[in-house]
């Protein structure tokens, strides 16, 4: 059976998995994102995945950006020992196989319309709300991945054209509102106090699932976080669909397991956002995939290059 290599790289963790022509998901495995060498342990988790078993055909790669996919370098945030690291040629050396590159929220929305919530959609957004936003477009069923790669960059749109400053450098950029650390700095700085008792040391800090916990059963403040998350979520959204006549949005990561508690008020900032029809049009959907949608849009890539292997870049 044919099959592709897989691999998802993130700041906290890295997955690699055999993935079929169907999208099956036949091997997989993790590890944790070591703070260096950071290519050895990915190393060791392609041997874990591949095995002694067949060579897979292609690889496709979904990782934290930004990415510079002319050159195949790769300079994530959240990975310090990545500035320009060539991962593209690097991985080539690695499996002697040709490998396609992409950034990781892009491959989750590829995933998601290939198998997941987003499947037949004509224009698709997906967004992945955690430590951050990522997003990526597919439209008419293609990637939109821009020159350099970084196409989708949705969570650093700016939602507020006064707010408040960004990691990234910017301001009022949706994550600044709308991620997970950020959704719990604001409600920590308005005076919410996780129910659970702090008093033990060993308890885990105050995060954005506390936070949503307390949210679902009532408390103001935390409710009040995920309505003002929301609507920068909800701004975001609607400028994205009235620029490229976006028809369904696909929203995963840490955040989105928040459920109602994130969907319901972002559906009404929705509604009070949007003007122009075709934007009020756009349905919003919860990820069905989940941690799979990076791997399903990276493997998805790789059955293309093996198809047509001469581009090196899904553009």
């Amino acid at each position: 059976m044919a099959t592709v290599l897989s691999i998802d790289i993130g700041g906290t963790k890295l997955a690699a998995a055999l993935v079929d022509r169907a999208g099956h998901i036949l091997r997989t495995a993790t590890r944790p994102t070591p703070g260096t060498d950071v290519i050895t342990a990915l190393a060791g988790l392609v041997l874990d995945v591949t095995g002694d078993g067949p060579p897979p055909v292609a690889v496709g790669i979904g990782c934290a950006g930004p990415l510079d996919l002319a050159n195949g370098t790769v300079s994530p945030v959240n990975i310090l020992t990545w500035r320009d690291f060539p991962l593209r040629a690097e991985v080539e050396s690695l499996t002697g196989l040709p490998t396609v590159l992409a950034g990781d929220a892009q491959c989750f929305a590829l995933g998601e319309h290939w198998l997941g919530a987003g499947q037949h959609s004509p224009a698709l957004l997906g967004i992945v709300v955690s430590t951050g936003i990522g997003g990526g477009l597919v439209i008419d069923g293609a990637p939109v991945l821009g020159p350099t790669g970084n196409a989708g960059h949705v969570g650093h749109m700016i939602v507020d054209l006064y707010g408040e400053p960004c990691a990234c450098g910017g301001h009022g950029c949706a994550e600044v509102y709308a991620s997970g650390p950020n959704l719990t700095r604001w409600a920590l700085a308005n005076g919410w106090t996780p129910k659970t008792s702090r008093s033990d040391a060993t308890l885990p800090p105050p995060d954005a699932a506390m936070l949503a916990r307390d949210a679902e059963a009532g408390d103001p403040v935390a409710l009040a976080a995920f309505d003002r998350g929301a609507r920068a979520l909800a701004a975001m959204i609607a400028s994205t669909a009235a620029a490229a006549e976006v028809s369904d949005v696909v929203i995963g990561g840490g955040v989105a397991g928040a459920g109602q508690v994130l969907f319901d008020p972002l559906r009404k900032a929705l509604d009070d956002l949007a003007g122009l029809g075709f934007v009020r049009a756009v349905r919003v959907h919860r990820s069905t995939l989940g941690v799979r949608a990076a791997l399903a849009g990276a493997a998805q890539l790789a059955w293309t290059t093996a198809a047509a292997p001469a581009p090196h870049d899904a553009r």
